[in-house]
């Protein structure tokens, strides 16, 4: 072995110690402001919480069920029958000396280590197909080159270390849960293992609505692959490029016929789709259990998904949504319901059908676009696809803006409770504080996704004009 390669051993062997040294820290750090959560008050922060993710109404909706009635009943609680089993136990329970909703917060640092984790997976497995991919288009020459980043370690800290998710955690908000759904589902298409897939998948869309999106990136990812470069279109170009040394038209009819062929695999498909038909029964009969003498399933229906879909809750949050319904006439309320909510499915198709190549990165734009329109957004969304966004930094490093939008969520985030306390608690200030601070927020989200979109576009586009550069040379 030679010198470079024991220093390049012992450097391999350090980064799992430093990995983990970070990531115990990150669980420290919580434990640490889970003790002064009483005094921070951050689950009342209406960035935190939102009606869907709030632990006083989920709490306050446990109360109501142990007291015979409809968990539902006053309009407090909007989450899911289950979620209310499984936390809702431990918002009554209290030990003595120690803060309220200590065992809930136990949970939520459990949810994010476990989100940390599984995405530290992910991260190991995209890498390991970009290096693989590099090295078949001959731009990288040695499996242990330097230039590929550790995404999987980078992701996993971002999303441990992300304040907006430390927040949450301490803030007593449900948001830890639903990401942890949403990143089981991507873990298991990316490992191919169908019925964690399909239970990630469906607990996510049972828990907030949204994630039913993933369904299209889930399904490219069983049935593609993991995130590549567009192979078939360079070896096109490799074809085009043979044609023109050719001289003989027979000999350019069969060299301009694809080289390579990448079935798409239904049947791993069909196996997703039964076990999610399979969970999505479980969880329903479930649910009607639960609310047997509530309502049913349609007193569920109505009070979850309706109330998110008809936004009838109209207190501030991050999002855009609550001051424009405010303010719009009850007559146009239903036609601007519709427009709202349609927006995001029009921009399903077109992204699915361009990145296609890169499931991955696909799901994480999905998220960033739910998080931005969504009915009750809460900063807990944006910990979630800021954490994707790192397991892309090899493809994202020559991303434009990236310290404008560093500053732009910094400022945003400082400035939030600011303008809240000038409008709520001193009355110095109007709504439009609130709301400007949200717009501006929106804004940065909207640049952020774009940028995104563009840099992966140019990466692969630089694959394409580095690769015909290659062939030349060796031709």
């Amino acid at each position: 072995m030679t010198k470079d390669d024991g220093e390049m051993a012992d450097e391999q062997k350090k980064k799992p110690c430093r990995f983990w040294i970070w990531a115990l820290s990150s669980v420290v750090f919580r434990l640490i402001l889970i003790s002064f959560s009483g005094n921070l008050n951050l689950s009342s922060r209406p960035e935190v919480s939102t009606p869907l993710t709030s632990i006083r109404r989920l709490a306050e909706g446990y109360w109501l069920k142990q007291a015979s009635m409809s968990p539902y009943a006053g309009s407090m609680y909007h989450g899911s029958p289950l979620l209310l089993s499984l936390l809702g136990p431990l918002t009554v329970q209290r030990i003595k000396g120690q803060p309220s909703h200590l065992l809930c917060s136990l949970v939520f640092v459990i949810a994010d280590i476990l989100s940390a984790m599984l995405l530290r997976g992910i991260g190991h497995k995209l890498q390991i197909a970009y290096g693989l991919n590099a090295r078949l288009l001959g731009l990288l020459k040695s499996p242990r080159d330097k230039g590929i980043l550790p995404c999987g370690d980078i992701a996993a800290l971002v999303y441990l270390w992300n304040p907006f998710t430390i927040v949450c955690c301490v803030g007593l908000s449900t948001s830890p849960i639903e990401n942890l759904a949403v990143i089981l589902a991507l873990n298991g298409a990316v490992t191919r293992r169908v019925p964690l897939a399909a239970f990630g998948l469906v607990m996510a869309t049972h828990l907030s609505l949204y994630p039913a999106i993933l369904t299209i990136p889930v399904i490219f990812l069983l049935g593609y692959g993991l995130d590549a470069p567009p192979l078939k279109l360079f070896l096109q170009t490799r074809n085009v490029e043979s044609e023109n040394r050719s001289t003989s038209s027979a000999s350019k009819q069969a060299k301009s016929k694809p080289t390579a062929h990448f079935p798409f695999l239904w049947r791993t498909v069909v196996h997703f789709v039964f076990w999610v038909l399979v969970w999505s029964l479980c969880v329903l009969v479930l649910c009607g259990l639960s609310l047997s003498k509530h309502g049913g399933l349609e007193e569920m229906f109505k009070r979850t998904y309706g109330f998110i879909l008809s936004i009838e809750d109209l207190s501030p949050n991050i999002g855009v949504f609550w001051y424009f319904f405010a303010e719009v006439f009850d007559f146009f309320r239903n036609f601007f319901l519709i427009v709202f909510h349609v927006n995001i499915l029009f921009m399903l198709l077109p992204l699915a059908i361009r990145l296609k190549h890169r499931p991955c990165f696909l799901a994480f734009i999905y998220l960033a676009i739910s998080s931005l329109l969504k009915s009750y957004p809460s900063v807990g969304d944006s910990a979630l696809y800021l954490s994707l966004w790192a397991l892309f930094v090899n493809e994202l490093a020559d991303m434009k803006f990236s310290f404008f939008l560093f500053c732009g969520y910094l400022g945003v985030s400082l400035l939030s409770p600011v303008m809240h306390n000038l409008w709520i608690w001193r009355g110095t200030g109007n709504a439009n504080f609130y709301f400007g601070n949200a717009i501006g927020y929106a804004c940065f989200q909207i640049v952020f996704v774009v940028e995104s979109v563009s840099a992966m576009l140019n990466h692969d586009r630089a694959l394409k004009k580095c690769n015909s550069q290659h062939q030349k040379v060796e031709n």
